[in-house]
């Protein structure tokens, strides 16, 4: 499978007074979170946290800058998430591409909403039951 990248953009919903920062990000649904260089996170203004332990694909661990909140947007579709400062470029990972309910074409390197839900994003989700009665 080759790389699949897409356009999206990243906003800081505290700061309205900053414009949405566009970003060609790479989605890879081996990853997990979102990884954005730091210069992004300076641009967008966004708070850090916590520090974050990671550890690449290499094996080596490095403590790094978890920053937020951070408003990722992606043709109809919204996330709202941290971000691992980390890199040179954006990354998606599979947790905002779930949220968001994205599909990857590996066959087309295509990022698209899931064609089931054209219009409004899914989610596969459990009640918890109280009382023995099931939640509506």
């Amino acid at each position: 499978m080759g790389l699949i990248y897409a356009d999206i953009e990243l906003i800081n919903p505290r700061e309205a007074n900053l414009r949405p920062l566009k970003a060609r990000a790479m989605f890879d649904s081996g990853a997990m979170t979102v990884c954005i260089p730091e210069h992004v996170a300076l641009q967008l203004n966004l708070a850090e946290l916590e520090k974050r332990e990671v550890t690449t694909a290499d094996g080596r661990s490095a403590l790094v800058p978890y920053v937020g909140p951070l408003q990722i947007r992606f043709e109809n579709r919204n996330c709202f998430t941290g971000a691992l400062v980390r890199g040179d470029a954006v990354l998606m990972g599979a947790v905002p591409m779930e949220d968001m309910d994205l599909v990857l074409n590996p066959r087309l390197q295509q990022v698209t909403v899931n064609p089931a839900s054209p219009n409004i994003p899914t989610a596969v989700v459990k009640s918890a039951e109280l009382s023995g009665e099931p939640n509506p």
